[in-house]
């Protein structure tokens, strides 16, 4: 790292990442981190660009580097607006260096490929040091978010309550439970290995800048600052968000064929059970019938696809169910 994290202000570098190829045989890949270091309090750790065709959480969180003086922060911010780099910069969901997922990538491997060495770092040098943890992503091009946070069900109860508060001092409306249908290689998981409160975020989405979820995020930000008690104002107050969770991956809907899917609903939308989420077109074959897709059970729109023609198995609209309480 060309940067002390341990150095009070503000600093600018680079996460050198060590990846020798044809382009960079001797050099290093870097991945941009801003450091604000104030006085005593709680360190935060502010991810995006885990998947590098998300932009929203990255634009929330350049505000905020932008604006924060370390003069009145209790603590130190240490923000990747580019976590993958190498896919950010290429506006692609996964690296260009080895065709990885980093948020498919954890716990890495500090001798493996690039993208497990991002995860490695993280998972074992940046999450420990850290109190909390915000790692903000969007659908990407291939799709669009109901804008939401996630927390994480974990074995440790004050761990789970930790990340709920998160989620609520956030502010969003809407809370994605992950539990038993959470990806053990996530960000998220790797947080609760580390034992870290943490969120993430799902905000949108179709590969740009949605302004009212960027000013959203930024606000989600700032007030989850005051609830860390990095900032002396007093967080503002949010009503409990509603909670959902994956009840079964097979209440979701996923392209039967190839073909163009003409989308009935979106995220965000309430369905029920045999409601028509859209028909399904084979322009390359005029001659042939549409084949109408409905919901196989009552649900939330999570997500939904923002793609025209699609491939067979491609998602088309991620489904949820409201949290069951386990009361």
């Amino acid at each position: 790292m060309t940067i002390d994290l341990a150095a009070a202000g503000r600093q600018v570098g680079d996460i050198m990442l060590r990846w020798s190829d044809n382009a960079t045989p001797l050099g290093y890949y870097p991945v941009p981190v801003i450091s604000i270091r104030g006085g005593t309090g709680p360190t935060v750790l502010i991810i995006g660009g885990t998947h590098g065709d998300e932009f929203e959480g990255p634009a929330a969180m350049m505000r905020v580097a932008e604006s924060l003086d370390p003069a009145r922060l209790a603590g130190q911010v240490v923000i990747l607006p580019a976590l993958n780099a190498p896919a950010f910069f290429g506006s692609s969901r996964v690296s260009p260096l080895d065709g990885a997922n980093l948020n498919r990538a954890f716990p890495g491997d500090p001798d493996g490929g690039p993208t497990a060495m991002i995860a490695d770092f993280l998972e074992t040098e940046l999450l420990p040091m850290a109190d909390a943890v915000f790692d903000l992503h969007s659908g990407g091009k291939a799709s669009f978010f109901a804008p939401c946070s996630l927390s994480t069900r974990t074995d440790d109860p004050a761990l789970t309550a930790a990340n709920d508060a998160l989620a609520r001092a956030f502010g969003l409306p809407l809370m994605w439970r992950l539990g038993q249908h959470n990806d053990n290689r996530s960000v998220n998981s790797a947080a609760a290995r580390v034992g870290v409160p943490m969120i993430a975020a799902e905000l949108g989405g179709c590969g740009g800048v949605d302004p009212a979820i960027a000013d959203a995020t930024e606000a989600g930000l700032w007030n989850g600052l005051r609830h860390l008690g990095c900032l002396d104002d007093a967080p503002l107050m949010h009503d409990t968000p509603r909670s959902i969770e994956i009840a079964s991956p097979f209440h979701s809907l996923y392209a039967p064929s190839d073909g163009m899917f003409d989308r009935h609903v979106s995220a965000g939308q309430d369905v029920t059970v045999g409601q028509m989420a859209g028909r399904f077109f084979f322009p390359q074959e005029p001659a042939r019938a549409s084949v109408p897709v409905t919901f196989p059970a009552d649900g939330f729109v999570l997500a939904h696809c923002n793609r025209g023609m699609v491939k067979r198995g491609d998602l088309l609209a991620l489904v949820a169910q409201d949290e069951v309480s386990a009361d």
